[in-house]
C-alpha cells in the first residue's frame, strides 16, 4: 500500500500542535573560555514567539551564545530562563522543548534519511508509533527530502544534509528553535524554502536565526539584535532602527586608488564593486561633498553604520 503524502499545509498542522506565549529571558549572560578569550560579555535579552534574529560578524559570539541557550555549556556567570525554567539549573526540561539546527551537523553512516528521523524521533521522546510516523513523512515533506528518503544520509549533497538538519530540530513540536547559520550550503530556492518553513513555524513559537546574512533577517525577523565582540551593540524593530539613519547614508562612485583618501576624510562604512566599479557609502548628517547622492538606507546600511560606530568607540 502506498504512503499517502501529506501537502504542506497537512505537515505544518503536524508540526503546530501547542500554542502559547513563550519567553527566554537572558541576564548579564557572560561566558570566559579556558583559553581567557571572551566570547560573551554581559548579555541581556528578551525574546518571546516569533523570528528573532541575531545579526553578527564570524567571531562575534553568536555560535557561543546559541550553544550556551541550547544548554550545551554553561555561562561563566548570568542567567537564563525559558518560560521561567533555568536552563543552567535545568537542561534537561529544557531540551525537552528545543529544537536545535547547529552550524555543523553530524550525521551517522550508512542509515536511511527516514530511518535516522524516525530513531531521533524516539530520542526525543515521540514513542507513539503513529505520532512518529506522521511527524517524520511530514518534516521529510516540509524540507523537500521525502522522495529521498531511503537513502543513505551519508550520501546527500551538503545542502540536503542541512535541509535534514532542519528536520531534525523540528521533531517534538520545539517551542524554541535555534538555527546557526542555517542557509549555509543551500541554494537559493533551497534558503527560500527553509526560511518560508521556519517563518510559518514562528508564528507560535520562538525562533532564533543566528546569522550573518542580513537579507535573511530583514526578510523575516520583527526583531533583532546586532552582536559585536560577545556584547549586544543593537536592538529592535529592523524597519525602526533603518529608519533611524534616514537621509544619513550617502554614495558615490570613485576611483579605487582613492579609497584609502575617501577612508581618511569620511564615514565610509561600506565599499562594494557596481558594474567594475567601485562605490563607497558614507554616514553622515551632511553632503560630505560634491558627486554624492543621498541613497534610502538598507538593513544592511544600518548594520555596517552600527559596526562602524562600535568600532570608533573601541579604538
Amino acid at each position: 500500500m502506498l504512503q499517502r503524502e501529506l501537502n504542506p499545509q497537512e505537515g505544518l498542522k503536524i508540526i503546530k500542535k501547542r500554542t502559547h506565549m513563550n519567553t527566554l529571558q537572558i541576564n548579564n549572560l557572560t561566558k570566559i573560555y579556558p583559553n581567557g578569550v571572551k566570547a560573551l560579555d554581559g548579555i541581556n535579552l528578551k525574546i518571546t514567539n516569533g523570528m528573532f534574529g541575531l545579526l553578527g560578524a564570524n567571531g562575534a559570539g553568536k555560535s557561543s551564545l546559541m550553544r550556551t541557550i541550547a544548554s550545551l555549556q554553561e555561562p561563566s556567570s548570568g542567567s537564563i530562563l525559558f518560560n521561567n525554567t533555568d536552563i543552567v539549573k535545568e537542561p534537561n526540561e529544557v531540551r525537552k522543548q528545543l529544537g536545535y539546527l547547529p552550524q555543523e551537523f553530524g550525521v551517522y553512516p550508512k542509515i536511511s534519511a527516514e530511518k535516522l528521523l524516525n530513531h531521533m524521533a524516539i530520542l526525543k521522546g515521540i514513542l507513539d508509533k503513529k505520532d512518529r510516523k506522521e511527524q517524520v513523512t511530514a518534516l521529510l515533506q516540509q524540507v523537500n527530502l521525502y522522495q529521498h528518503r531511503k537513502k543513505a544520509v551519508y550520501t546527500f549533497s551538503g545542502g540536503m544534509r542541512q535541509r535534514f538538519g532542519i528536520a531534525q530540530a523540528l521533531l517534538a513540536n520545539p517551542q524554541l528553535i535555534i538555527v546557526d547559520e542555517p542557509t549555509a550550503g543551500l541554494d537559493p530556492e533551497e534558503s527560500n524554502r527553509f526560511l518560508n518553513l521556519l517563518s510559518e513555524i514562528g508564528e507560535n513559537v520562538i525562533v532564533i536565526l543566528s546569522t550573518h546574512i542580513v537579507e535573511d533577517v530583514r526578510n523575516l525577523c520583527p526583531k533583532m539584535a546586532i552582536l559585536f565582540n560577545g556584547e549586544i551593540i543593537s536592538e529592535g524593530n529592523p524597519t525602526e532602527l533603518v529608519a533611524s539613519i534616514d537621509g544619513k547614508i550617502w554614495t558615490k562612485i570613485i576611483p579605487k586608488k582613492d579609497i584609502e583618501a575617501y577612508k581618511k576624510a569620511f564615514d565610509v562604512i561600506s565599499t562594494k564593486l557596481v558594474s567594475g566599479e567601485t562605490q563607497i557609502r558614507v554616514l553622515s548628517d551632511n553632503k560630505p561633498e560634491a558627486g554624492f547622492d543621498v541613497i534610502t538606507p538598507s538593513l544592511e546600511d544600518y548594520y555596517f553604520a552600527t559596526l562602524y560606530n562600535q568600532a570608533i568607540k573601541t579604538v
